[in-house]
């Protein structure tokens, strides 16, 4: 018995359909607990929401400048506070200097924070879940000195 052959149209609409649903289930084997962030020589993060799911014991951001400035001219980092306490937090992480990465030593307010890195270097910040409620408002921000107005992004957790 042979299979019945398809005109060039039925193979041209079988292509159109399945190519769109091989394409969405790429992002479905992604890690759901992890996200990466760019910073740039132009003082931005590419990422300014991220969605926390509840599940997840650990949320796992890497951090990458992709500019080409060291740390000392143009740094960045990812310190995750609630949102009420973000400018707090950064006035006393610039208080602490860049000895301590600009975040104050054994800041409670701190639920995940990085150390400063520099263009073409890489780091990796690890956040408890369990420190995240749902419905509180959370920031991420840089609090390398200047960068905090214009480096931030939400964070929030979900169901």
């Amino acid at each position: 018995m042979s299979t019945p052959r398809r005109s060039a149209p039925q193979a041209l609409a079988l292509l159109a359909l399945a190519l769109p649903l091989a394409m969405a289930a790429t992002p479905a084997s992604a890690d759901p607990c992890a996200a990466t962030i760019e910073s740039t020589d132009a003082m931005q993060y590419t990422v300014h929401e991220l969605s926390v799911p509840a599940s997840c014991k650990t949320f796992t951001v890497t951090l990458k400048h992709t500019g080409k400035l060291p740390k000392t001219v143009m740094g960045h980092n990812f310190v995750l506070g609630r949102s009420a306490d973000i400018d707090a937090i950064n006035r006393d992480g610039m208080a602490a200097g860049a000895a301590n990465d600009y975040v104050k030593p054994a800041d409670a307010r701190v639920i995940a924070s990085s150390k400063v890195i520099g263009g073409g270097e890489t780091t990796t910040i690890a956040i408890p879940v369990a420190r995240l409620d749902a419905g509180e408002r959370y920031t991420y921000t840089c609090t390398f000195p200047g960068h905090s107005a214009v480096m931030r992004g939400s964070l929030a957790l979900k169901p």
